[in-house]
């Protein structure tokens, strides 16, 4: 071998953990969107079992009861899951208003969800109360930072809110229309109420806050309030092995679980975005309380329920796309 073919072998050499590392810094953020995306996906599929869950409790058990369980239950495991850094982030006053906000948010937010579901049907109940949250969280997000709301973000809207609207027609079982008028109102208020928790939860993420840290704060706040609200309402559910079986399951596992994966998604996920793929929740529930609750779906649901998972699908391509396509960080 040459002394020039060995200077280029050399050369080579050096080039190659530069080259890899440049590759690996540029393919970073597509991972963590990746990432991001895949865990807001999984909250959405277990937040999507409570509907059915809820079926098993009592049928004298209130829905203030079960809503107060579900998240007072999982706020007390989401706080004692980052107790020190979501005690520091409550004494520092580091989350500012969009704390307390975010508190007060997920205070109403399961007494108006579940209410609805108990007025309205579990059909409208889930549907509106997650179909609405993408537009009040981009609206929240368009007026407090002005991000734009781009043609590819509300035609994949659009076509999520078709297809949930065909679910709730799909399922929806119309009982006396005060009673559903009652349903869809607490089911917008749920809407905005999760998507104010959502904004506040992403503008503390923001501030450096860990995402544990800020999901433990804010959901172990709610529960100083959430809790005695079952303690006064849920004498019913409480004193039952089934309604004992059902709180712990909807506080334990899509709360407490679903809301660790929420928090770790909006690292890298905006809140309108989060709230869009979140939008798999009705069709999650549609499907398990076919299959699960033997209730059932028409075709129209049916096809509603592949226009949601159709949506869910371009979001989480548009987000890939949009992480590839992102400057990597300067060395």
């Amino acid at each position: 071998m040459n002394e020039s073919s060995t200077a280029e072998s050399a050369i080579a050499r050096a080039r190659t953990p530069v080259a890899r590392r440049a590759s690996a810094e540029r393919s970073a953020p597509a991972l963590r969107a990746n990432a991001g995306t895949w865990s807001v996906l999984g909250a959405a599929v277990l937040w999507g079992t409570t509907g059915t869950a809820a079926t098993f409790a009592p049928r004298s058990a209130s829905s203030l009861a079960i809503g107060a369980a579900a998240m007072g239950i999982g706020g007390i495991a989401l706080f004692l899951g980052a107790r020190r850094a979501a005690l520091r982030l409550i004494t520092t006053r580091a989350g500012g208003r969009a704390l307390w906000l975010g508190a007060g948010f997920v205070v109403a937010y399961p007494l108006a969800f579940y209410t609805s579901m108990a007025d309205a049907g579990v059909a409208v109940g889930v549907t509106l109360s997650i179909g609405a949250a993408p537009i009040a969280a981009a609206l929240i997000e368009r007026f407090r930072h002005g991000r734009r709301l781009t043609r590819r973000w509300v035609a994949t809207v659009a076509i999520a809110l078709l297809g949930a609207a065909l679910l709730g027609t799909g399922r929806a079982e119309l009982a006396h229309h005060m009673q559903l008028l009652v349903g869809v109102i607490l089911a917008l208020t749920a809407a905005c109420c999760y998507a104010g928790y959502t904004v506040a939860a992403s503008d503390i993420i923001a501030r450096s806050a860990s995402s544990r840290a800020t999901v433990g704060a804010l959901f172990g706040l709610g529960s100083l309030v959430l809790i005695p609200i079952l303690l006064i309402t849920g004498s019913t559910l409480l004193t039952s092995s089934r309604g004992i079986l059902v709180a712990g399951y909807l506080g334990l596992i899509p709360m407490t679980i679903g809301y660790v994966l929420f928090g770790h998604g909006l690292r890298t996920t905006t809140a309108r975005d989060a709230t869009l793929l979140s939008l798999l929740e009705p069709a999650v529930a549609a499907a398990l309380a076919a299959l699960v609750a033997h209730q059932h779906l028409s075709p129209l649901g049916w096809l509603g329920l592949g226009l949601v998972l159709a949506s869910v699908l371009l979001q989480t391509r548009s987000n890939q796309r949009g992480a590839t396509n992102a400057p990597a960080a300067a060395p």
